[in-house]
């Protein structure tokens, strides 16, 4: 029963987002002020936290992290634009889906025109709930390319637990490398 509910939920948000899936419809999820509000709470907290960072694959160190580096470790999220600003409603598409295998329901945010935009793609994966949706994580992907060279971001926010962020970097003549750096504080122990 229920699950029939949390479904029934489920297909309710769906239709009710079928609606609004034009781009421009102002109800973007604040992904950024999300993860600035996980910041402040690890901020005033006494989690652990362990930085873990791995070049080409290869673990390379793993170190204690005082919580006033926390902020600064988390840079990567706290760049990325505020698609809630008016500035970007017409920039970017939102398209919500019920994942039922994750029992998630999934927002994508997609730039309207990938060339223009450096924010390739931003997903909030949500578990439906009676008692209150649980935003479980945020990935976002960002793609810098110039002169320079190319740049891409993936980034993963396990709320509550962790975040990482995987760097693939190329500049003109090198090969390319990739760094991935995990930031662990409240992660739930694998079974």
């Amino acid at each position: 029963m229920k699950r029939a509910l949390i479904l029934l939920s489920a297909i309710l948000l769906l239709s009710a987002a079928c609606k609004m899936k034009k781009k421009g419809a102002g109800n973007f999820f604040p992904v950024l002020s999300f993860i600035k509000s996980q910041i402040a709470h690890v901020d005033t907290s006494l989690y652990n936290i362990t930085k873990i960072i791995y070049m080409d694959t290869i673990h390379a160190d793993t170190t204690y992290v005082r919580r006033e580096e926390f902020r600064g470790l988390a840079k990567d999220f706290l760049s990325i634009p505020d698609l809630t600003e008016k500035k970007y409603q017409d920039r970017y598409r939102e398209e919500k889906m019920f994942d039922e295998t994750l029992n998630r329901v999934i927002l994508t945010y997609k730039p309207e025109n990938q060339d223009k935009e450096e924010l390739q793609d931003q997903e909030v994966l949500i578990t439906p709930d009676l008692s209150g949706d649980k935003v479980n994580s945020i990935i976002i992907d960002q793609v810098i390319s110039n002169k320079d060279g190319f740049l891409q971001k993936r980034m993963l926010w396990q709320v509550d637990q962790s975040f990482q962020v995987t760097t693939i970097a190329q500049k003109p003549g090198e090969p390319e490398t990739i760094t991935t750096m995990k930031v662990t504080w409240n992660e739930k122990e694998e079974k």
